[in-house]
């Protein structure tokens, strides 16, 4: 099947033909005839990357009134960046088109400019939900003549708290319309939002629910949580023609990975919410010209990012969430290319990718970090390939090649290769000289979980024995103790212990010494010039455990002791703030126009739209 077999008029084909489409990926080939036949409203299902945009774009673009100046559809999506892609592509797709309007209205940029187009006119309105709220309130848009409403990337805007706003925008919008709800997943929520608000709808899934990008291989590395950086560093020179995406937790991890690999030398940016509108536009405009090799970014750039060659798609950390990992990994593998996921791991991470596997019924393959031998091995291959298939045109340098000849006369064939490939890769050379291997292996993973036995002198005192109190007791050498104010009444271990200290808003790993949990609270040893880095790291980033905000102090068996070695007197807990349960996600990952687009407190959506029947 063909474009031209759709049904569509010879100004859209003449747009598609000139961005170089031929052939409808399934997702296209299904929506598309049935948008043009009916009316019905349609929940498509179909993975990032398989051209959802013209899937409804085109529908659109061929049933519109072009004699009319008054909003005829209207398009919800969760980002300013997949707004503003959209409204591109929508601009594209109507290049050969005349008297087609279309605006992206999204925050960070002036509402003025916003209501001064929807006041000149447009047929069609891409927006994201809390900036066309914003609009809607004020009164300044006319929804009468609205006769599609299309919800594209629902299970994000409903992860990101946007459904009472949809269900407020909803509520301005005529019954009648057509309601479209494209999703690269089909979580309870989004299920509800088409129980509750279409009609009859007709379901199109292509490929299976809740599943990845065929084209994707996943692969995972396994490395100490120190030496995170490192691997990464050792990926991305093992793939010399890498073009790709590093996906970060909190938006400083983003500018901390970002800023250690432009100080290395390589060609990355960061991408995250707290980059002003210009900058992510400039960002973005440099990584689609490939003026930037690497992307490191929040998952909110996993919606809306219209790139379609991308080699690679690193989690720096693993999501907790699978919809986040498939939208990530399906950043790459588009438009029927090949692409690879990589997750880099610590010893105590199995556990996650075991379950995204079966959720997604992929198997992931084990990778071994290159070494340092390895990298140069290939960097050098990489080279020598350039140099035999380099074709710069014929006269360019021919000027000066008897010049050069007479200079290199006395130097022989090997001794001129050997020169210029130390001078071009001198410095990486040098730098993986002596590296170390940074795998995990196998019996360190069995062993990080043991414990000395410190019964072996003598019986385990039984459970009543045990004292629910946490003695003062000799620190180590260099040591000083912590104390958090969650314990065993909150579920905590020394393996969660570990993973929030870990987790807590750290670019490194920290070395944590003996561990004591009791009834209310926990305590542990860190070295004494990281002990303040530890407790600042708990006060900004949110950990939760069991409902309850984890905090974290000085021990009071860290401070001198009164004189006749009594106790100093017991520490207060801190008292809970009821924040969310502990997810590895930190609130940082917001969406970029969370303060302009994020869903406000109190007074919205409060009538929700009319269910028709």
């Amino acid at each position: 099947m063909k474009f031209t077999d759709l049904g569509l008029c010879p100004e859209l084909l003449a747009g598609i033909e000139k961005l170089g489409f031929e052939t409808p990926t399934p997702v296209q080939a299904e929506v598309i005839p049935f948008l043009l036949e009916n009316d019905n409203d349609v929940v498509a299902l179909a993975q990032t990357g398989t051209g959802k945009t013209a899937a409804f774009g085109l529908p659109i673009l061929e049933q519109l009134n072009t004699d009319s100046r008054i909003p005829q559809a209207l398009i919800l999506c969760p980002t300013r960046e997949l707004c503003m892609q959209i409204a591109r592509d929508l601009e594209s797709y109507a290049s050969a088109m005349r008297g087609v309007n279309v605006l992206a209205v999204y925050g960070g940029s002036d509402i003025r400019q916003q209501l001064d187009a929807l006041s000149r006119g447009v047929q069609i309105v891409v927006a994201t939900p809390g900036r066309m709220l914003d609009i809607i309130r004020r009164k300044r848009v006319n929804f009468s003549a609205i006769d599609r409403v299309i919800l594209d990337e629902a299970d994000e805007m409903l992860n990101m708290g946007f459904e009472e706003d949809i269900k407020a925008i909803l509520s301005d919008v005529p019954d009648s319309a057509q309601t479209l709800l494209f999703s690269a997943t089909m979580p309870k929520e989004v299920a509800r939002i088409a129980k509750n608000y279409m009609t009859d709808a007709h379901e199109i899934t292509c490929g299976s629910r809740n599943v990845g990008t065929e084209n994707v291989t996943h692969q995972y590395y396994v490395v100490h949580a120190k030496d995170r950086y490192r691997a990464l560093r050792r990926i991305v020179d093992a793939y010399p023609r890498m073009y790709g995406i590093v996906f970060c937790r909190t938006r400083i991890e983003t500018q901390q990975v970002a800023d250690n690999l432009r100080k290395d030398g390589y060609n990355a940016e960061p991408l995250h919410g707290d980059l002003t509108q210009q900058q992510r536009d400039s960002v973005m405009k440099k990584f689609r010209e490939h003026h930037v090799q690497v992307l490191v970014a929040t998952d909110v750039a996993a919606r809306g990012l219209d790139v379609n060659d991308l080699t690679h798609v690193i989690n720096y950390n693993l999501p907790d969430e699978l919809a986040s990992y498939t939208h990530r990994s399906g950043r790459t593998g588009r438009a029927g290319k090949e692409g690879i996921s990589v997750a880099i791991i610590h010893m105590r991470e199995h556990h996650k990718i075991n379950r995204i596997q079966k959720a997604l019924g992929r198997t992931f393959t084990q990778c071994m970090v290159p070494t340092g031998e390895e990298i140069a091995r290939i960097r050098l291959m990489a080279m020598a390939e350039r140099v035999r298939d380099w074709d710069g045109g014929p006269g360019l340098i021919d000027n000066y090649l008897e010049e050069l000849n007479t200079m290199l006369a006395d130097v022989s064939k090997e001794e001129i290769i050997k020169r210029f490939a130390s001078i071009d890769l001198h410095r990486l050379l040098l730098f993986y000289r002596d590296a170390p291997d940074l795998n995990a292996q196998a019996s360190e993973r069995q062993g990080a979980s043991r414990e000395p036995n410190r019964y072996a002198d003598g019986p385990r005192p039984s459970s009543r024995e045990k004292r629910e109190t946490h003695e003062p007791r000799k620190m180590t050498t260099g040591m000083v103790e912590l104390c958090m104010n969650v314990g065993k009444l909150n579920g905590m271990t020394p393996k969660k212990l570990m993973a929030m200290v870990n987790v807590a808003d750290r670019d490194s790993s920290v070395d944590i010494g003996r561990i004591n949990i009791v009834k209310m609270q926990s305590y542990f040893e860190v070295s004494r010039p990281e002990a303040q880095s530890v407790i600042d790291s708990f006060s900004k980033s949110h950990v939760d455990c069991e409902g309850r905000q984890v905090s974290v102090a000085m021990a009071g068996n860290s401070r001198p002791r009164p004189e006749g070695g009594a106790r100093p007197p017991k520490r207060k807990n801190p008292q809970s703030t009821g924040q969310r349960p502990y997810q590895e996600q930190s609130r940082d990952d917001r969406p970029f126009d969370r303060d302009q687009d994020g869903p406000r407190k109190g007074g919205r959506g409060q009538g929700g739209p009319k269910k028709r029947h």
